[in-house]
This record gives C-alpha cells, structure tokens and sequence, in this order.
C-alpha cells in the first residue's frame, strides 16, 4: 500500500515537472545576459522591477497603518479624496467611507464609498459606489446609489496617482539598494 502511494506521488510530481517546463513557463537566457555574482543579479532583476520578496528585514513599528502608508493605491485614494471629510477608513478592511458633501449651499449631498479589491494597482481592484442625498426644504431626504461618470473619474485619478507613487517608491527602494550594495567591478573571463 505504501509502495503505491509513493510511486503514485513520484509519477505525479514528474508529469508535472514535466508539463511546467515544457510550457514556457521556464526561460533560457543567454548566459552573456545573466550576471555572475548573485549581488549584480539582485541589482538587475530590482532595476528591471523583478523578483520575489518574502519579508521585509527593517524594524517595524506599527502594524497595519505603516503597511497602508507604504500601499500606492491606499495613499493615492486618500490623495484624491483629500478635499472630502472621511467618516471611515479601514485599511485591514479595506474601505474608506467619505462624510456626506456638498460643494454648494444645496440640498443635495454626495457619500463616496471605496473598497479595495486587491492591493495591486488595476482597474478591477478598486470598486467605487456613489450614493445621492437630496432634501426638501422640511428636511425630508431620500437616499439613493447612482451610477455616474463620477464614479470612473475618480477611479482614472486614483490610478495614475497610484502608478506615480509607486514610480517614487520604486526609484527610492532602488537607491537604498545601491547603497547598501554599490557596485563592484568584476573581472569576467566570459567572452561576450
């Protein structure tokens, strides 16, 4: 019994590496094109916004709220909705809730709700509802949500703010990066 499971598992895993390399998941590179030392291949694959990062070695403090100033589509929402009064904002649940506004002495008000889909910076990882509150004069008010091109404007604001912060935060991580490791001239026997 245990014999079977083994070698059901050995022929598993073997079709299966079997099928990822044959998919082009796998690159060859030319080897003039890859870097000796593993420090010149870090530089590279940061410089050209590759790799994996599987923590961060820095001292945090803080928790959540040092995580969302370091997020580019949580900084650029609150950038874009800077001129509106939040009445929540949740970066663990990701949602931010504007007051009720009015940009005139109107009886007619506007609430922005945002929540955050994904933390990556896309057209489908943030969804905006906009609600209307219009009064009468005797304080009767009717709440409705509409759809209104509102809604795809501040979505477009978000997004190129977002891009631009992350721009910023990528050229700065690659300048503490040549500082922490300046480049060193290697001696290559490699012909190119």
């Amino acid at each position: 019994m245990f014999l079977i499971k083994k070698s059901l598992i050995i022929t598993t895993l073997f079709f299966l590496l079997i099928t990822f390399t044959s998919c082009g998941i796998y690159k060859k590179a030319p080897i003039k094109d890859v870097p000796v030392s593993a420090d010149e291949r870090v530089q590279k694959n940061i410089e050209e916004g590759r790799g994996v990062k599987f923590g961060d070695k820095r001292d945090k403090q803080g928790g959540v709220a040092s995580f969302a100033s370091a997020n580019p589509m949580w900084q650029a929402t609150l950038e874009t909705l800077d001129f509106m009064i939040l009445s929540s904002a949740d970066y663990g649940g990701g949602i931010i809730i504007t007051d009720w506004y009015s940009d005139a002495n109107n009886n007619e008000f506007i609430k922005i709700t945002i929540r955050f889909l994904s933390d990556e910076i896309r057209a489908d990882g943030i969804k905006i509802s906009i609600h209307e509150k219009k009064c009468d004069n005797q304080q009767n008010c009717k709440i409705n949500k509409v759809q209104s091109d509102l809604a795809s404007e501040i979505k477009l604001s978000i997004l190129q703010k977002a891009v631009l912060i992350d721009k910023k935060i990528t050229k700065k991580k690659v300048e503490e990066f040549k500082k922490q490791f300046p480049k060193k001239k290697v001696k290559s026997d490699r012909k190119n």
